[in-house]
């Protein structure tokens, strides 16, 4: 057992002076959490990753027949879902959540990937804590096929709560020069083809906590039918990752542009990708979203308008496709175990200034 002297007395009774350790800043659990944590990294790595952990910068070699290279880069964190992980002393999912709304943004331009780099900032330091969350991360890079070339974490007494952390990250990724996905590309009579969510995703969760936690005083750890499940597990089920899926539904039909369905929603998210004079007519009545949805629809009395453009409702991914691609996209990434159909076509808009996304119908049973 080691002796501690208590902070701010010396070992003669006089006053010590300060140090970082007094301050809140424990470097020693800041190497131990490296430590637990190493291991994981190691198994979310590339061919092209060089050196080891523990420089100061990863080091990538671009290798491969690349003609014009185009780097793309993309930065994002989880946003208050971690408020969830935190109530429920559970770390080891955030991960994935950042890996996913890192590269999903990524590969919509049709970039592969290569490797990201995350930032970690807490209130204190608990090194298997802290392994929990990079356990997801390099998970969630194993599913992206990216390598976890490094990253930073920081202490932050007195700014942040002993219990508090934050987490974000930036990837980098590849696409040749004359194979960038986007908005010119798109052409009337291209087909729209959504890819189911794994549930809410990372986004609206400022809004799903206040109706569940607050108005509902829903308990996470309780049971509901719904779902088959606790609430909390439901709203810590981690981002659908689609990377690979996008990659290999470019590789085998003409994928126009895709469309990651964030903060926004549906409709803004796709209007991103669509150039002037054309509209995605989406039909609702082709897909029925999830009932965490349908719940907070209802307990918070949260209008349509509200709904659409807080949550994806049900939709993760958008591919825009040519029409005689439609059927083998889908065939594509119905073998790739994912979720999908046809939510509408691109046509040409009937008055200038007209919106770029047009939702019309009714989901059926919500």
């Amino acid at each position: 057992m080691t002796e501690q002297t208590p902070t701010g007395a010396g070992v003669d009774g006089r006053d010590a002076g300060a140090s970082y350790a007094a301050a809140g800043v424990d470097i020693e659990a800041g190497d131990r959490a490296v430590e637990l944590y190493a291991p994981l990294a190691k198994k979310a790595t590339r061919p092209e990753v060089q050196g080891g952990l523990g420089g100061f910068a990863g080091l990538f070699a671009l290798k491969g027949d690349y003609r014009e290279p185009l780097l793309a880069s993309s930065t994002d964190g989880v946003g208050t879902k971690i408020a969830i992980a935190q109530a429920m002393d559970k770390h080891d999912t955030v991960g994935l959540d950042l890996v996913a709304m890192v590269v999903d943004d990524l590969v919509v331009c049709g970039a592969e990937p290569l490797f990201l780099q995350d930032y970690i900032a807490v209130g204190k330091v608990v090194p298997e804590r802290m392994a929990q969350i990079v356990s997801g991360i390099a998970e969630g890079c194993v599913k992206a096929g990216c390598a976890l070339l490094g990253g930073e974490t920081a202490e932050h007494p007195g700014l942040m709560g002993a219990d508090d952390y934050d987490i974000s990250a930036t990837g980098v990724g590849v696409v040749e020069a004359d194979a960038v996905l986007g908005p010119d590309r798109v052409r009337p009579g291209d087909v729209v083809i959504a890819m189911g969510s794994s549930g809410l995703h990372s986004n609206g969760y400022s809004l799903a906590r206040h109706v569940l936690l607050e108005i509902d005083r829903m308990s996470l750890a309780g049971q509901v039918e719904e779902f088959g499940r606790t609430l909390g597990e439901e709203l810590l089920e981690p981002t659908r990752i689609y990377a690979k899926d996008c990659l290999a539904l470019v590789a085998e039909t003409d994928v126009r542009t895709f469309s990651h369905i964030t903060g926004g929603g549906l409709a803004n998210n796709l209007a991103r990708v669509l150039p002037a004079g054309l509209v995605a007519e989406i039909d609702r009545g082709t897909w029925n979203p999830a009932p965490v949805f349908k719940m907070i629809a209802q307990r918070g009395r949260v209008e349509r308008v509200e709904m659409e453009k807080t949550f994806n409702m049900g939709v993760g991914m958008v591919a825009i496709v040519a029409p005689e691609d439609a059927e083998r996209a889908l065939a594509v990434l119905t073998a790739r175990h994912i979720e999908c159909w046809t939510l509408g076509t691109v046509k040409k808009a009937k008055e200038s200034g007209a919106e770029r996304v047009s939702l019309v119908g009714e989901h059926p049973r919500f």
